[in-house]
């Protein structure tokens, strides 16, 4: 949903980390920083439905609602959408999906994996910040 008058995107996604603990992140092709998989709600779509349905879209993995759990709602500017703040609906999946599995599909140009508790220099959306410091709190 957008909300434009307040300048709010609403999305949701799905923080997925593997044995080792990384997490995976998207780049779309429009944009230089990686993000989580995830997107806007649909209308009637739940954060949890939108979240799942937009991991499978972007990266093919169809995870069932019991795999993920709430981690919670973060917010920042928006990445891709100048002069706007993003609110998330953020959950988290653990261990439940073969990481090599994982291919982008639709807008997603590239994935890769990063350990939220290391620095990196590749570019990262401001919101995907706040939620890895979450992640690496885990």
């Amino acid at each position: 949903m957008l909300l434009e008058e307040f300048k709010i995107v609403e999305v949701a996604a799905i923080v997925l980390r593997d044995a080792q603990g990384r997490v995976l992140s998207v780049r779309k092709g429009s944009s230089p920083r990686f993000q989580m998989p995830g997107g806007k709600l649909e209308a009637h779509e739940s954060p949890l439905e939108a979240a799942l349905r937009e991991v499978h879209e972007e990266v093919g993995l169809d995870l069932k609602n019991s795999a993920v759990r709430p981690l919670g709602d973060f917010s920042a500017p928006a990445s891709n959408e100048p002069g706007f703040t993003v609110v998330s609906h953020v959950f988290i999946a653990d261990g439940v999906f073969n990481p090599q599995q994982v291919r982008p599909h639709a807008e997603i140009a590239e994935v890769d994996w990063f350990d939220p508790a290391v620095p990196t220099t590749r570019p990262q959306a401001p919101l995907q910040a706040k939620i890895f410091a979450a992640v690496a709190q885990l």
